[in-house]
């Protein structure tokens, strides 16, 4: 059998420089992939190839970690960092020739299969008239304090706090050192919200077996109430349709003055939206300039993570970044809609939309509710936005609607529900009746689409009847969306003029750029 030897690769980078390149994990590929290598830069220069897997960082082999570890691993080498890595085809062939490319006791193995690292949890509780409901308790011969007497249905409970649960961090600081009455004096000290870094029972034993520090960089964020949103723009005549804006006294880049029916608009951006990264990078600590120039740089279609005023807040009490969020839906086995727009290169159109427009549209699925329902499952998961089908029951209402196992759902009933989490689209269904009105997409349709910077509207379907020949009264277009489209339009602000569509102003107190 074949064996194969890794390359060696030493980085080192300057103050504000980063290595030159992206750390993926994609779908259907296996390992931690390099991508995105930046010309020029330290690891293009030191001979690092697209494609790469990365095996070891600093000695420690990282192969069958999550993302996330690895992640951190890179961040705390500093200015320099040692990579072990292996070519795409090398590391393909090895791993389906079942090779070990390293110590087999460098993960726990359950029936043979690698088992996934448990998460830590972080949990926002927010104070109700009966208090946080729960109980703190320790337990002789252990570290630490535990959660006891978790009421169910209750604010902790609600939160994701179980009984047995071990508190790591109060509010971004740890508190495994501190007795019962220092613990409890900091919770009554807090006033109505906290965040809680939580370790279940398995989850602990795992990383003190490992002697690994747990901290808040390796917790899932699937229990906190409030959600980042990733907003895709595509670029109009006038820009995108947004000023860049810092604000006196709030670190940050934030949203301003967002043109009615812009890109910006569309996309779902909000006014006072903080913007965490683009096209994935996190802009956090960049200047003004910097932030201005990744977007400009990032072609006619853009791609934001965005955090709004309560989300903002909820991420800084616990002293973390929203980056927790993409970092997971990267792992996941979510739909790739969630992310892909995030963690794929931009990719810019080399053809008009229009010459394949025939091949790549939505669909507008109505059906009418049956005595055994509409015959579906929305797939997501719970406060993450994004949601795709699932077990269409052959021959049901979404059946004969034209519903398919794996469509990215679009549209409720005319709303636009890519930005919203699984529990709001579950009850707008639910409210919805005995009829409902669906715009999907194919997963390989909505990635074109969004690859070419196209947003997904019902106007993709009239434009697709026009050029076929057909008209409004052609059955995929019901009486309903007719009725809809002829109604006059809401909105009621005054359409502001805009000098140009792209400026920057600065001045003492604040920094802003038109986009």
């Amino acid at each position: 059998m074949a064996t194969y030897k890794p390359r060696v690769i030493s980085l080192t980078k300057r103050p504000g420089q980063t290595f030159g390149f992206y750390l993926r994990v994609e779908q259907s590929e296996e390992g931690h992939l390099i991508r995105c290598l930046e010309m020029g830069g330290p690891a293009e220069l030191a001979g690092m190839k697209d494609g790469d897997r990365i095996l070891r960082v600093n000695g420690t082999f990282v192969d069958e970690l999550s993302h996330s570890e690895v992640v951190e691993l890179v961040r705390n080498s500093g200015a320099s960092v040692t990579f072990h890595v292996l070519d795409e085809s090398s590391y393909k062939q090895a791993k389906s020739q079942g090779i070990n490319l390293s110590d087999p006791k460098s993960r726990p193995v359950l029936n043979g299969v690698s088992k996934e690292a448990p998460k830590p949890k972080l949990c926002y509780l927010v104070k109700s008239s009966s208090g946080f409901e729960f109980s703190l308790r320790s337990v002789r011969g252990e570290q630490g304090l535990f959660m006891t007497e978790v009421i169910s249905g209750g604010v902790a409970h609600r939160a994701g706090v179980r009984v047995k649960d071990r508190l790591l961090e109060i509010n971004g600081e740890n508190v495994e050192n501190l007795t019962h009455d220092q613990v409890v004096e900091k919770i009554r000290q807090v006033g109505n919200s906290m965040m809680f870094l939580l370790t279940d029972e398995e989850t602990d034993k795992f990383y003190q077996s490992k002697q690994t520090k747990i901290g808040a960089w390796l917790a899932t964020v699937k229990y906190l109430p409030h959600t980042p949103r990733i907003i895709n723009m595509t670029k109009g005549s006038d820009g995108y349709g947004f000023l860049l804006r810092e604000e006196p006294k709030q670190p940050g880049h934030f949203i301003k003055d967002i043109d009615r029916d812009s890109p910006a608009e569309r996309g779902g951006l909000k006014e006072m939206d903080r913007v965490v990264a683009v096209e994935g990078k996190q802009v956090e600590s960049c200047t003004h300039e910097q932030v201005v120039d990744t977007i400009k740089q990032s072609g006619d279609s853009c791609c934001l993570l965005v955090v709004d005023k309560d989300t903002d807040q909820m991420y800084k009490l616990g002293d973390v970044s929203p980056m927790l969020f993409l970092e997971e839906m990267k792992n996941s086995n979510s739909p790739p809609s969630y992310i892909e727009a995030m963690t794929d290169p931009p990719v810019q159109p080399s053809t008009p939309v229009e010459d394949s427009r025939e091949n790549l549209r939505p669909k507008l699925c109505q059906m009418e509710k049956a005595a055994a329902g509409y015959g579906f499952h929305l797939n997501g998961i719970q406060g993450v936005c994004g949601q795709y089908i699932e077990d269409v029951v052959k021959g049901g209402a979404a059946d004969e609607a034209g519903l398919e196992n794996g469509d990215i759902v679009v549209e409720v009933n005319g709303v636009n529900v890519e930005q919203r989490g699984y529990d709001e689209v579950v009850e707008m269904i639910r409210s919805s009746g005995n009829n409902l009105e669906m715009l999907v997409a194919s997963k390989n349709v909505y990635k074109q689409l969004k690859g070419k910077g196209v947003t997904i509207t019902r106007h993709l379907l009239e434009e697709t009847h026009y050029a076929r020949g057909l008209t409004a009264d052609s059955p995929t277009i019901s009486e309903k969306k007719k009725q809809e489209e002829a109604r006059p339009e809401t909105l009621t602000d005054p359409e502001r003029k805009r000098t140009s569509s792209v400026s920057s102003s600065s001045s003492a107190s604040s920094m802003d750029e038109r986009l």
